[in-house]
């Protein structure tokens, strides 16, 4: 079985910062892309940034330049750094991953809190 485990979920302020991360476990034979989605009350999930194997990377216009998502394949773990927190990236983020078994599929965390307030 793979499990995804998140962290560093929070509360801060406005303008603030905070580091999730999300490490895999399990028996798998690799990684193909991890992924950050987020989903604030009342609204869809939405992705946010995602990060393939070869370190490309993508994000939601909402977060350029403010979330950076990098990976550490040695530890099958994903980060989200998060600079310049608005009150709008109030949300539950969750890990989720493609991985190879050898059959692809995707897993998910179960979701961390975060919540920008003053």
């Amino acid at each position: 079985q793979v499990q995804l485990v998140e962290s560093g979920g929070g509360l801060v302020q406005p303008g603030g910062s905070l580091r999730l991360s999300c490490a895999a476990s399990g028996i798998f034979f690799s990684i193909v892309a991890m992924r950050w989605h987020r989903q604030a009350p009342g609204k869809q999930r939405e992705l946010v940034a995602a990060i393939t194997s070869d370190g490309s990377t993508n994000y939601a216009d909402s977060v350029k330049g403010r979330f950076t998502i990098s990976r550490d394949n040695a530890k099958n773990t994903v980060y989200l750094q998060m600079n310049s927190l608005k009150s709008e990236d109030t949300a539950v983020y969750y890990c989720n991953a493609a991985i190879r078994r050898p059959s692809l599929n995707d897993y998910w965390g179960q979701g961390t809190q975060v919540t920008v307030s003053s």
